[in-house]
């Protein structure tokens, strides 16, 4: 707009100079063939000067039509996608307050025209995996396995998701297949490194994610309790097989060759024990179970023999009584001696130690020594005496959960 008003300017300002100039016309002659054309200098420069200023404005007009067919096409080409964004961006925030089915609506429907595809689909086949809709997400699985699966272009994160989705869906030979694509990437990530144990373990490659667990104990992100739960099940599947393919020399010589510090942790300790308690092989299993019970410090661990099928326990028991003939209201030992005692079948014996534990002043059995109490109880035809043990389990764990609801209520409080 400035360019033109300082055209016009110009303008006005050669009209009002060339009457000065009329003295000194000047002309100018063009011939093309017979026709000629004649005229002053004065003249031409006037003419010359509107065709330019001419020009300019109707450029200026056309520009400005442009740039508007333009803008109007892109709102007319481009109005799918910026619908579908919007769905996008709605199926997001409804999966993140979640309202799963609107999430996978939204997000299905957005995926292609919004030029995010994979990460729709990735959403949407959680959203419906959230709901159990398990053929929807599976036709969403497959929809993604068509998208690219490259670390470069989808991201490792959105990698993970798709393999934690696969198994949910217990697409097993998937999964293994993108793992095995990425398995680089193991060593780097600990996620990944959770997912293969994970998987190796439905699989029951045993060994190897006792290999694998090496790395997991250095991921600083992967707590012990989960390390733990791995240790369980691998080394478990590992002495099964073991003894189970081989012989008890074979499992005996697989716990030897076993690092000293990996055989104190009770994960590993305990498979050993569970192992060698199902196939009764009684002396090692002593061997390993005499000892804590005569020092009788672990009490975390003398719990859990009591969940341990062991058939012979005339030496423990006679380990336990010691304890109690010095500290015979002790709740640990009575519930020690008792769980050993049923298993054993000594049932009157069981059901004597039980009873001493109950009626102890203050509250020291837990629902595993009220399990097995009933189950003594019932297997000696007191189906009465069973039930009322069975109803303070029921008792207990109502009170268990009131006291979680009140806590949590307090919390919100807060």
């Amino acid at each position: 707009m400035k360019k033109l008003i300082l055209w016009i300017l110009i303008f006005f300002a050669a009209v009002a100079i060339s009457p000065l100039l009329i003295n000194e016309k000047g002309y100018i002659l063009i011939a093309m063939g017979d026709l000629t054309i004649e005229s002053t200098v004065v003249t031409v420069g006037i003419m010359l000067t509107l065709l330019f200023v001419a020009l300019a404005f109707s450029l200026k007009l056309v520009r400005g039509s442009l740039r508007l067919g333009f803008s109007g096409w892109n709102k007319i080409a481009f109005a799918n996608r910026r619908r579908a964004l919007k769905d996008f961006n709605r199926g997001i925030a409804a999966f993140i307050l979640e309202d799963h089915q609107q999430a996978e609506h939204l997000l299905a429907k957005a995926a292609e025209p919004s030029m995010f595809a994979r990460t729709a689909y990735l959403m949407a086949a959680a959203a419906s995996s959230k709901q159990s809709l398990r053929s929807n997400t599976n036709h969403y699985l497959s929809l993604l396995a068509q998208e690219d699966h490259t670390v470069k272009t989808s991201g490792l994160e959105s990698i993970l998701v798709t393999i934690k989705l696969l198994m949910l869906q217990e697409d097993f030979t998937q999964a293994r297949t993108i793992i095995d694509e990425h398995h680089k990437h193991i060593g780097h990530d600990a996620r990944l490194l959770s997912l293969e144990i994970e998987l190796s373990l439905h699989e029951k490659r045993f060994n190897y994610v006792i290999e694998q667990l090496v790395s997991a104990r250095k991921q600083k992100t992967i707590t012990d309790e989960k390390i733990a739960q791995w240790e369980a099940i691998a080394f478990y599947g590992a002495f099964s097989d073991t003894i189970r393919q081989e012989s008890n020399d074979s499992l005996a010589q697989m716990w030897q060759k076993i690092a000293r510090k990996l055989k104190q942790r009770e994960s590993i300790l305990l498979a050993y024990c569970q192992v060698l308690a199902e196939h009764k092989i009684i002396e090692p299993l002593n061997k390993i179970l005499l000892p804590v019970i005569k020092k009788g410090v672990d009490d975390a661990f003398l719990k859990k023999i009591r969940q341990l099928p062991i058939s012979a326990t005339d030496e423990l028991m006679s380990a336990v009584q010691k304890h109690l003939h010095h500290d015979p209201h002790s709740g640990k030992w009575l519930s020690c001696l008792a769980n050993l005692a049923a298993k054993a079948q000594q049932l009157p014996m069981a059901e004597k130690a039980f009873n001493s534990l109950v009626n102890l002043e203050a509250k020291q059995y837990d629902s595993i020594d009220l399990l097995t109490f009933s189950h003594v109880l019932e297997q000696q035809g007191e189906y009465k005496k069973a039930n009322q043990v069975l109803n303070k389990i029921v008792v207990q764990a109502d009170n268990s959960n009131n006291n979680a609801l009140a806590i949590n209520n307090g919390n919100q409080e807060k």
